[in-house]
């Protein structure tokens, strides 16, 4: 079995979500401009490494989707969002901050380690290179509002980077961010990951793997008001067996099947 941070984040926020994203294979729709302009743009950044037309590899990836129909928030449009895209790009390459040498080897980047039972971990790098002159891993991330930058080192609680740090050996991590507002503005954190922070989360991983192949997959409802991530959760159709809400949220993996012993031992 091949796992990844994403299957385990699903696991860990809720097992029921698990089975029905990866044992019954359920899949949200891609619809969300958010998600799907964050796509075009990290394409449009390897374009600009390689020292290509980055702003014309953002319009060729995201004209993809400019007729189908996508959920937007409130202030978006397609229009709008490569707008934003294009200015981002602009200040990004005006500020010159980060390098990234061999791009073709050194962007997008798998990294692999064999777990027990003949398991094996997988992930996918954004980037090695350099902030500010300095070695590190990469990660980008679009989105449209700021993050927040206090308290101070909070980044090394990030997961991701965690797993990250934790696959590579690379204890130096950082994240830009590039933030679609009205002043567009890119983000620049830097953080180091602790070898008993990386020890801690392979002790995650394998306790974690354990439950999922204990076919333990018991639901987490999030529903606790003003908190309440199962009303955003893509399978709330299932859980709460409403087809309408299946239909307008989620497809099925051609193959996919109800897998009985999990049927057996999930409730």
């Amino acid at each position: 079995m091949i796992y990844s941070f994403t299957q385990l984040s699903h696991y860990l926020g809720c097992p029921r979500r698990y089975r029905h994203r990866y044992l019954d294979g359920w899949q949200e729709k891609d619809t969300r401009a958010a998600m799907l302009f964050g796509r075009a743009f990290e394409q449009a950044l390897a374009a600009y490494f390689r020292k290509e037309d980055a702003a014309l590899a953002l319009y060729r990836e995201w004209a993809a989707y400019k007729t189908q129909p996508l959920r937007y928030s409130e202030r978006d449009s397609w229009d709008g969002m490569l707008q934003q895209g294009v200015q981002l790009l602009e200040r990004f390459c005006q500020e010159d901050r980060i390098q990234v040498r061999q791009p073709r080897k050194n962007l997008q980047i798998k990294f692999a380690r064999p777990l027990p039972n003949g398991n094996e971990f997988v992930a996918y790098v954004d980037a090695i290179g350099k902030l500010d002159g300095l070695g590190c891993l990469l990660e980008w991330k679009t989105t449209s509002s700021r993050y927040p930058e206090q308290p101070e080192g909070i980044l090394a609680l990030d997961p991701q980077l965690l797993c990250y740090s934790w696959m590579t050996g690379i204890s130096e991590v950082a994240q830009v961010v590039f933030v679609r507002k009205r002043l567009v503005e890119v983000q620049y954190f830097r953080t180091r990951i602790a070898d008993e922070q990386r020890r801690e989360f392979s002790a995650l991983v394998h306790e974690t793997i354990r439950q999922i192949e204990s076919a333990q997959f018991l639901p987490h409802s999030g529903i606790r008001f003003p908190q309440n991530p199962c009303s955003t959760c893509p399978f709330i159709g299932l859980c709460l067996q409403k087809p309408q809400l299946i239909e307008a949220g989620l497809i099925r993996r051609p193959g996919a099947h109800d897998l009985g012993v999990f049927d057996e031992l999930a409730y």
